[in-house]
């Protein structure tokens, strides 16, 4: 005689192991996205400090045509003097290794002629998950903006 309970259970072999199958695809893919978004925050840091030099050169860029009045409170410059030390500046460093293209955005130059503002463009290459990204015509961008100003001090 076999008791009820045992004739209805069904063969579960191999269950679990769809079950360990599932949870390892779901961790690899928590995997690859933190380690997709940790990439692309550092390539945000790394062209946040190629703007950040951009913009202390750029504010050292006297405007010859400013200067004829004279120096003031801050070094006078204009959007074509920011833009073209930035630019210099740009072309004299080496472009991070996880950034496949930069260069400057709008809004690149001096809002108030004091002021140096450098906005930088860059594509990150993120890892595990570039190349299906880049198939599926996906590109990363990111955009940072610093400021900086040199300011006279009078004795």
């Amino acid at each position: 005689m076999t008791s009820p309970a045992a004739g209805s259970r069904r063969d579960e072999r191999g269950t679990i192991s769809i079950y360990i199958l599932g949870l390892t695809l779901i961790a690899m893919m928590l995997v690859a996205g933190g380690v997709a978004v940790t990439s692309a925050h550092l390539s945000r840091m790394r062209l946040l400090d190629a703007a950040d030099g951009a913009a202390l050169s750029a504010a050292n860029a006297l405007d010859e045509g400013a200067y004829r009045g004279g120096v003031g409170e801050s070094v006078p410059l204009s959007d074509a003097s920011v833009r073209a030390r930035a630019a210099e500046y740009l072309a004299r460093e080496q472009r991070p290794r996880s950034v496949v293209a930069w260069g400057l955005a709008p809004g690149t130059g001096t809002p108030d002629g004091r002021t140096a503002v450098v906005a930088l463009t860059g594509q990150a290459q993120l890892p595990m998950v570039g190349g299906l990204l880049r198939d599926l015509g996906v590109s990363i961008t990111i955009r940072v903006e610093s400021r900086a100003r040199s300011d006279v001090v009078q004795p």
